[in-house]
């Protein structure tokens, strides 16, 4: 006896069982990545990047740029582990196990990334272990100056004296130098003033050290200063210095502007010459033809 096997055979218009059951096996995956994907994220989003930052901060009280480093480089591994739970609960655990895809899957991205992006990330990372830069400082690059107010992978947010948040690359704080006279706490503020060489020099500069001592924003420790700092061509330049309390507490460009006021004012009333115009003697002989008409 012959036993034949049935045979299947596709009619036109009728639905492939074999096409439903891929179609099917591969939702169910998608809807295994899913779910696992979130679950491990929201777990390590609410538990374990405020426990790390948490830990992190009680023994690193008086570094706050490493407790946002933490929170930052903390949630970046908590979503890669969530891309890995996706792909193990989404039955794609086969993929991590192969090398050669692995390899070119890091290949590509640091070809996308590109060195930029690279140099960004490791300077991000030596900016976060450098103990004399942290969140809250005051700090001045070529590019500008501001409070530090976050160190990311790529950037550092800086906030400025006009409350504006600017994102600088890390690259360009590392390979820059940087400028931190002012303190965490305080900001000095230094304005120049010309005048004639024929004022009253110490006059001067007593009246520009009683005019910031005026201002209730200005700090009485340190004492204001002043001093003599270059011999112009046509005028002595004098230099003011004085102290106020954290910058973001302090409106800098309105301080500097009411300073510049009160110094016109009082020159003003003591006789004493803002930025003299440049003189020029000239010597010599001069004839002069007259022409008849």
């Amino acid at each position: 006896m012959v036993l034949l096997r049935p045979t299947v055979v596709a009619v036109p218009g009728q639905l492939d069982p074999s096409g439903l059951t891929a179609y099917g096996d591969f939702a169910s995956a998608v809807v295994g990545f899913v779910v696992g994907a979130l679950v491990v994220y929201l777990f390590g989003r609410l538990a374990v990047v405020p426990v790390v930052t948490r830990v992190v901060s009680s023994r690193n009280r008086n570094n706050p740029t490493l407790e946002t480093a933490t929170r930052t480089y903390t949630h970046a591994i908590v979503v890669l582990a969530a891309l890995v739970g996706g792909l193990v609960t989404g039955g794609f655990g086969s993929l991590l196990t192969n090398s050669a895809l692995i390899i070119a899957a890091v290949t590509l991205v640091l070809g996308v990334a590109g060195q930029e992006v690279i140099g960004a990330l490791i300077s991000g990372l030596f900016l976060v272990a450098d103990p004399d830069f942290n969140v809250g400082d005051w700090i001045a690059w070529p590019g500008g100056e501001g409070v530090v107010e976050a160190v990311d992978f790529r950037v550092t947010r800086v906030r400025t004296v006009n409350n504006e948040t600017i994102s600088v690359p890390n690259t360009e704080l590392t390979t820059n130098a940087l400028v931190r006279p002012y303190g965490r706490e305080r900001y000095r503020v230094t304005e120049r003033v010309d005048i004639a060489y024929s004022d009253d020099v110490e006059l001067a500069l007593r009246e520009l050290v009683e005019v910031a001592r005026g201002d209730d924003r200005v700090l009485e420790d340190p004492q204001p200063t002043s001093r003599i700092i270059e011999f112009g061509g046509s005028s002595v330049t004098l230099k003011a210095e004085f102290w106020v309390d954290s910058p973001m507490d302090v409106n800098l460009v309105d301080l500097r502007s009411q300073f510049r006021r009160r110094v016109k004012l009082r020159f003003d009333e003591v006789g004493l010459t803002l930025g003299p115009a440049s003189g020029r003697e000239v010597s010599g002989t001069l004839d002069v033809d007259l022409v008849g008409e």
